[in-house]
């Protein structure tokens, strides 16, 4: 049994959720996302309350229950208010700056890195500090990693991309006898 999809979702005010042809569509203040239902998985709307239960118990849909009940609630909370994540770039002439629907990073290579951005996220960069932010929580924290993973952070000096949370455990350099 799952303890997170056996708990009831509430909908805060002005958040709406449809359930049709085997998608969930989630209506707030801050835009709209949707997500395919697995068929196993049932989702039921009373009021301004929400709960997810399996068709039956089988072990796929054990597992999927509290998945797709984390799914919906991240959905209700996003478009309620924004997920954010912070990046910082450490380092000698480590610049990153946006330009239009790209953001331009100087990363210590011989060339600028130009990364796309994706619609549906909004990208401030601000001395060295690069703030992401989007209703669907997935999106933020791929964008994220995407970043980090173009100059991640090394452990002697510690330049890189961090996010604003992650602890770099440093090592010690060379000996000397």
């Amino acid at each position: 049994m799952s303890r997170i999809g056996k708990k009831i979702i509430i909908l805060p005010v002005n958040t709406e959720i449809k359930v049709s042809d085997g998608n969930v569509l989630v209506k707030g203040p801050l835009g709209e996302l949707s997500r395919p239902l697995h068929p196993i998985i049932e989702v039921k709307v009373s009021g301004n309350e929400v709960s997810i239960h399996p068709k039956k118990m089988t072990l796929a849909s054990r597992a999927l229950w509290g998945t797709y009940a984390s799914h919906i609630t991240n959905m209700i909370s996003g478009v309620n208010k924004l997920f954010e994540k912070k990046l910082i770039l450490e380092g000698i002439g480590f610049k990153s700056e946006v330009k239009g629907e790209n953001i331009n990073l100087a990363l210590g290579f011989s060339h600028p890195v130009i990364v796309s951005i994706p619609k549906d996220l909004k990208v401030t960069a601000e001395k060295n500090v690069i703030n992401i932010s989007g209703p669907d929580k997935e999106d933020v924290g791929q964008f994220a990693s995407q970043l980090r993973s173009l100059k991640k952070p090394e452990p002697y000096k510690g330049k890189g991309m961090r996010y604003s949370d992650e602890i770099i455990r440093r090592k010690q350099g060379k000996k000397l006898v």
